[in-house]
């Protein structure tokens, strides 16, 4: 009855073939004819898609001399040309997969009624499969439907439509391409296993060669891979990959590509591919290492962000993309950033950004944090983008009195030479919320007034003040005056917005993105409308306190638009992209703008200039470097000595530091000097001690040898008073 059965089922795939086979060849009429028709257009589109939608290949990411500091892909291929293929690579995979490769046409009708018999009367189950038609099949599932779950099944699913169809492409493809030009296809998409595909990146990643250098045995090794990568991985099984390698070795001296005796030598001979895994760069920014990682990092959120590239298409399409990463600038900031905190100190992050400032970009040259960028936890690392992103670190500080200041030059309230007050205590009669910050004056003033103190004596510079003293010296009392003279927040938040906080204003008081509908208005809202609209809730004339999540960067870059003449540009870390033939391609980055007039932008800077001299709050920093250039910079300490910031710049080069708690811990940050900052009980951190000496132990380097630059002079409209 076994027999029967497997005789009726023969007869049955047989009369299948024919009609397959009439099917491929002969359109027929009526609705026959219009699914025919149907299904040769399908096939025609299919065989277009093999030929022109491209394989993914590795985006190469370079420093700003065109070095490569990483590379990103999701499959790690290395194309190859028909010529790149040497002979033992073509034997051995034709003899393992497709014997009869040059003599078919496509499909091998001897293989698969072979198959075909094998299967029916029980004996092992045998593929019938051509080359051609395995491109087919991979080109489908490793490139067209890479991303497509749906259309992958499709490609894999084991019926007759599906074959049919695969055979119909095959044979289109034998029309339109060469055996060779075939074979150099189908080894440039197939899968080898951990994410390596094509026969260049096997090459490579298992045996540290080239496909025109593979020998006999190593060829065979990887012509065996293609059945299975998984099953037959060297390293994971070695047996099994030594099995399949003499199995393959077998079917050339089969095919008569291979002598007996040379074939018995090779399989002594070990697997020999590289100790310890594939050799492969890493898929991602990890490659880019401890130091160039966050700018590696930034150069993918940017053009994820400005070039309407998906991740996939960024990881896939063979990009060159050229970075403004200055890798000695970047090394000197590192430096500088570690040697204030550990790499490995719990709980408190230091990081440093560099911007040049320009009329026409505003290149980032530098990323830098303490902590390495990569993977290892116990080691201090991490991937989170503490340079350049957007987090609830604590805040600012008073560096946030910048934009106050600028509001206050723009509306007329103010000039930097303008006389002001310097009281121990302020109440504001704008800003609501309690006096926690001032001795008790009285229950009606504790509950409606928003009251503010100082961190620190100032009557030494209290008579004879000046807006230009108080930025140097950053009293809190005389901004919240400032900021109760402009009636609200909402000046100095456009002010941020405008000079450069952009993300920082646009995501919430968390620091993450705003929802628009989530339940509570700080996860609702952007810290603009949060604090802009409302403008004299509980709380809100401690602004210019910068109490709230900001990006470091984008501080960092207020520097740059401050010493443009306020020109404001994007950040950008990319110098150019060009796609895999080598053709520039666009990135969209948001256009320069002139946010403030010129004359507010270098009065502003005049009135910045005296933070690192006597009195300044970053003096003593610049002094242990020996610093002797011009510059603009500001300190800034959050409430409870939970973060602290320093920003600043030179006419060349301008960036922020920022010391913050990073992942934990209870209470502030305490600095007790270079390598001893840690969290404690009751910090004492303040901007002019950690960041300030970070920013001024690169910076300082950075600028050896090139000339001092002047700041530029103050505008008369935006002077007030007399200079002093």
């Amino acid at each position: 009855m076994r027999k029967a059965d497997g005789l009726f089922k023969l007869i049955g795939l047989c009369l299948l073939a024919g009609v397959l086979v009439a099917g491929m060849l002969f359109p027929v009429v009526g609705a026959a004819g219009v699914m025919s028709n149907q299904a040769s257009e399908t096939v025609e589109k299919t065989s277009s898609d093999l030929a022109d939608i491209p394989p993914p290949l590795v985006t190469t990411v370079t420093d700003s001399t065109g070095k490569p500091i990483a590379t990103l892909y999701s499959q790690y291929r290395l194309p190859i040309n028909p010529d790149q293929i040497n002979e033992a690579m073509k034997w051995a995979l034709v003899s393992v997969e497709d014997k009869r490769f040059y003599e078919h046409h496509g499909v091998d009708w001897q293989g698969t009624l072979r198959a075909a018999v094998s299967n029916s009367t029980g004996a092992d189950t045998q593929g019938a499969s051509t080359l051609t038609q395995q491109l087919t099949k991979n080109y489908l599932i490793n490139v067209v439907y890479r991303t497509d779950p749906i259309g992958q099944k499709k490609a894999q699913e084991q019926s007759i439509s599906r074959k049919l169809k695969e055979a119909r492409i095959a044979i289109n493809l034998e029309t339109k391409l060469t055996k060779q030009q075939i074979l150099a296809n189908y080894l440039n998409i197939v899968e080898f296993s951990r994410q390596i595909f094509g026969i260049g990146a096997a090459a490579h990643a298992y045996f540290d060669t080239t496909p025109e250098k593979l020998t006999v045995p190593q060829a065979a090794l990887l012509a065996g891979l293609v059945n299975n990568p998984i099953n037959n991985d060297p390293w994971n099984h070695p047996d099994k990959a030594t099995a399949r390698r003499n199995l393959v070795l077998d079917r050339m001296v089969d095919n008569k590509k291979l002598a007996k005796a040379d074939a018995d030598r090779f399989k002594a001979e070990p697997l020999g591919v590289v100790p310890d895994g594939p050799k492969k760069p890493p898929a991602n920014c990890i490659g880019a290492g401890p130091e160039a990682g966050f700018f590696c990092q930034y150069v993918e959120d940017y053009l994820l962000k400005a070039s309407g590239l998906t991740k996939d298409q960024l990881y896939s399409g063979g990009f060159t993309i050229k970075s403004t990463l200055d890798e000695r600038a970047n090394h000197e900031a590192k430096v500088s950033a570690e040697a204030q905190v550990d790499k490995t100190q719990q709980y408190v992050a230091n990081t440093l950004s560099l911007v040049k400032p320009g009329k026409n970009r505003h290149e980032v040259v530098a990323l830098a944090a303490n902590r390495d960028y990569g993977q290892n936890q116990d080691a201090g690392q991490t991937t989170y983008a503490l340079p350049t992103g957007v987090y609830n670190t604590g805040g600012a500080g008073s560096t946030y009195k910048i934009f106050t200041t600028a509001a206050a030059l723009d509306k007329g309230v103010a000039g930097i030479f303008t006389p002001v007050q310097v009281p121990d205590t302020y109440v504001s009669h704008v800003y609501s919320g309690g006096g926690e910050n001032c001795p008790p004056t009285g229950p009606p003033l504790r509950s409606r007034w928003y009251c503010v103190g100082n961190a620190g004596d100032y009557s030494r510079i209290a008579q004879g003040a000046t807006i230009q003293t108080a930025l140097a010296t950053s009293p809190n009392t005389t901004f919240v005056e400032l900021e109760d003279r402009l009636g609200s927040t909402a000046p100095g938040i456009d002010m941020a917005k405008r000079l450069g906080m952009r993300d920082t204003m646009a995501s919430n008081i968390g620091g993450g993105t705003a929802d628009p509908k989530a339940d509570k208005p700080e996860k609702r809202e952007t810290q603009a409308e949060y604090y802009g609209p409302k403008g004299n809730w509980p709380g809100f004339g401690a602004f210019t306190l910068g109490f709230s999540p900001l990006s470091g960067l984008e501080l960092g870059n207020v520097a740059a638009t401050i010493l443009s003449g306020g020109v404001w540009c994007p950040p950008t870390p990319i110098a150019g992209v060009t796609d895999r033939n080598g053709k520039p391609v666009a990135i969209k980055e948001a256009p320069c703008e002139q946010v403030v007039p010129e004359g507010l932008a270098n009065t502003l800077a005049v009135g910045m200039s005296k933070d690192d001299q006597p009195g300044g709050t970053s003096a003593r920093a610049a002094a242990d470097v020996g610093w002797n250039r011009p510059m603009i910079g500001k300190t800034g300490t959050t409430q409870g000595n939970v973060s602290a910031t320093f920003v600043g710049g030179t006419p060349q080069l301008a960036g922020a530091a920022m010391t913050f708690k990073f992942g934990g811990g209870q209470g502030g940050i305490c600095d007790a000097g270079a390598g001893n900052v840690r969290v404690c009980p009751n910090g004492n951190i303040f901007g002019g001690k950690a960041p300030a000496r970070t920013w001024f132990g690169a910076m300082k380097n950075i600028m050896d040898g090139q000339p001092p630059s002047d700041l530029p002079q103050p505008d008369p409209q935006y002077m007030g008073g007399a200079p002093r």
